[in-house]
């Protein structure tokens, strides 16, 4: 092994140990001396207790987050930790979603707009329209009410 000096406080020196970047793979993998065999990635993953049992509703946010393909592929009990992640990116998936139709929504709104002003409408015209209906229909009452 190399070593290499590592500044601790000024004045002060310290040897640290410089591995290969081979040494360095073999210890991430498990097969340095003194290891057993590597343990490989996806069993690592799934190593933690599986102690929550999913409703029908999680079910289908781990069918629709892409998590499983079908619904008889979902263990009976899962990592609270991947229900967690496949609500968040439900979540996300829902917000984008949201966007896109604000999108629409807006976008339909500039064109109804357009067509409206087309017919020379506007809000101030139907205000204008509706508070003299209102006159009228007020004068007809105090008309028609005997005094």
């Amino acid at each position: 092994m190399l070593s290499l000096p590592l500044r601790l406080r000024p004045g002060r020196v310290r040897a640290a140990p410089l591995l290969h970047p081979a040494a360095l793979r073999r210890a991430a993998a498990g097969d340095g001396p003194g290891r057993g065999p590597a343990v490989p990635r996806a069993e690592q993953a799934h190593k933690v207790v599986a102690s929550y049992k999913p409703s029908k509703f999680d079910k289908k946010i781990l069918l629709w987050t892409g998590r499983f393909k079908t619904e008889e592929e979902i263990p009976p009990r899962i990592p609270p930790e991947m229900l967690d992640r496949a609500r968040n990116k439900a979540r996300v998936k829902a917000c984008y979603i949201m966007i896109g139709l604000s999108i629409v929504a807006c976008f339909a709104v500039i064109a109804s707009a357009k067509k409206a002003a087309a017919r020379h409408e506007s809000l101030t015209s139907w205000n204008l329209a509706k508070k003299e209906k209102w006159r009228k229909e007020a004068a007809l009452v105090a008309e028609s009410k005997p005094k």
